[in-house]
């Protein structure tokens, strides 16, 4: 009687899995995007803020999740480098004039914690420099 219990109380644990298989080999990816007419978050409000969730399934409140997840994949997350993705020439050009627009971004991509902010000098710039990821 003692061997069946011993036998019950160690295998039974060991039947059942601690964790779900994930979907995806990614980690989670959750991003909370703002923008705001200002030269520093600290002191400008948002106007416009979106979500951008990139694991498992592309869904948020960004008007284009898919392309912008896609074009995130193609940078590997680096945000500094969106504007890597118009060196073909299919850029607009844009005027310069300075009215400063400033985009942040948190969350979270692939795992690892973002937090982002960035000015630009107008949103002509904004969008060309972030490819489909700051076109909100």
């Amino acid at each position: 009687m003692a061997g069946a219990l011993l036998t019950t109380a160690l295998a039974g644990p060991l039947s059942t899995p601690a964790h779900s298989a994930p979907d995806s080999l990614h980690a989670p990816s959750a991003l909370v995007m703002t923008t705001g007419k200002g030269e520093t978050a600290a002191t400008t409000a948002p106007e416009r803020a979106v979500t951008l969730n990139c694991a498992y399934t592309t869904s948020g409140t960004h008007p284009d999740p898919r392309q912008a997840c896609a074009d995130l994949d193609r940078v590997n997350g680096d945000l500094d480098r969106l504007s890597t993705l118009h060196g073909n020439g299919t850029g607009q050009h844009c005027t310069k004039e300075y009215r400063p627009i400033v985009v942040t971004i948190q969350g979270v991509w692939r795992g690892t914690r973002v937090n982002y902010e960035h000015t630009f000098a107008n949103s002509c710039i904004k969008e060309n420099q972030g490819a489909s990821v700051f076109a909100f």
